[in-house]
């Protein structure tokens, strides 16, 4: 009888080990995926995060949900997913702002960008340079000029310091020498309406939002912050080509990512099927509609590269701000 009790014994220690051991790559994936989207419910990444989610979902036969965890400059949803176990079943969408500012920005950070591996970088997110329609400036050009001679300055309004909207105009400020006073808000729709009111002189505004404002004249559109122009906007054009400053870009981006150290099986399936997702003629009518930028993404080792590109620009402009370390 000992003997089997023994067996016994060993054998449930063998299944308990089976049973807490990791799923291997070649099953994956065996139950939900979870992506956590670092910004609201309702806002432009969530709603292309659940048309993904469902077709990976189909992909996979396996449930993929969304979960919403904005808040703290998108550090709370990156602090999360930087401490879920590599393998594969919980995966977020971040931003520049979490990968590529903040590192500058913050004095101390709860992640680090190597606690991530990059599987997309599916949409570039423009923003739209509008005024006060009732300002005489109709073009970029007649603005610079007008902000130039502008006593006291003109101010414009971003959603917060260190976001992309109010690193890209004191980008645009130094690069082409005029000055504005910037006045940080809570929230995009807020400044907006003193924008419509004539509080505010001008700001950098996400698509989706400006655009209705800007085709029923509530607001004027100067150019967009992408390189290209926007299908929804066609006769906008781009800061870089309507200012003379080769290169200029200031979007935010969406770049889906998984924790480091994720078996490379799994990093290069998803990568796949996003791959082939946002390339279905259906993916790319939606995301124009929202007034985004279709990205054609990149290897893990290429945007690895990009967001190294970004920290460079956005941590330079944060330092020459005296910003570094204050949040």
């Amino acid at each position: 009888m000992i003997w089997k009790t023994h067996w016994t014994l060993r054998c449930a220690v063998l299944l308990g080990l089976l049973a807490s051991a990791p799923a291997r790559s070649e099953d994956y994936p065996s139950r939900t995926i979870t992506i956590v989207v670092s910004l609201a419910a309702g806002s432009g990444m969530d709603a292309i995060a659940r048309l993904y989610a469902e077709k990976l979902s189909e992909a996979f036969g396996k449930p993929v949900i969304v979960e919403n965890k904005p808040g703290a400059a998108t550090t709370l949803a990156a602090n999360q997913v930087a401490k879920a176990a590599p393998d594969g079943y919980t995966l977020v969408v971040l931003t520049s702002i979490a990968l590529a500012i903040n590192p500058t920005l913050f004095k101390t950070l709860n992640y680090d960008v190597q606690d991530f591996t990059p599987i997309s970088l599916y949409v570039k997110s423009p923003f739209i340079l509008v005024v006060d329609p009732a300002l005489p400036a109709k073009t970029l050009a007649e603005f610079v000029e007008l902000a130039r001679k502008a006593n006291p300055p003109l101010n414009y309004a971003s959603i917060g310091t260190g976001s992309v909207q109010h690193m890209s105009m004191e980008l645009a400020k130094k690069q082409l020498g005029f000055e504005a006073t910037h006045v940080p808000y809570r929230s995009t729709p807020q400044s907006v309406t003193d924008l419509m009111g004539g509080h505010i002189a001008a700001s950098f505004v996400e698509a989706g939002l400006s655009i209705p404002l800007i085709k029923e004249g509530k607001l004027r559109a100067l150019a967009v912050s992408s390189a290209q122009r926007l299908p929804l906007l066609p006769d906008v054009p781009p800061f870089a080509e309507a200012s003379g400053i080769a290169g200029f870009e200031g979007v935010s981006w969406h770049m889906l990512l998984v924790p480091a150290k994720t078996p490379q099986p799994i990093i290069d399936r998803l990568h796949a099927e996003m791959k082939r997702i946002m390339q279905a003629p259906e993916m790319r009518a939606q995301i124009t509609a929202l007034g985004l930028i279709l990205n054609a993404s990149p290897s893990t080792e290429d945007m690895r590269g990009y967001i190294a590109s970004e920290q460079l620009k956005w941590g330079a402009m944060v330092k020459q701000l005296g910003l570094e370390g204050s949040q």
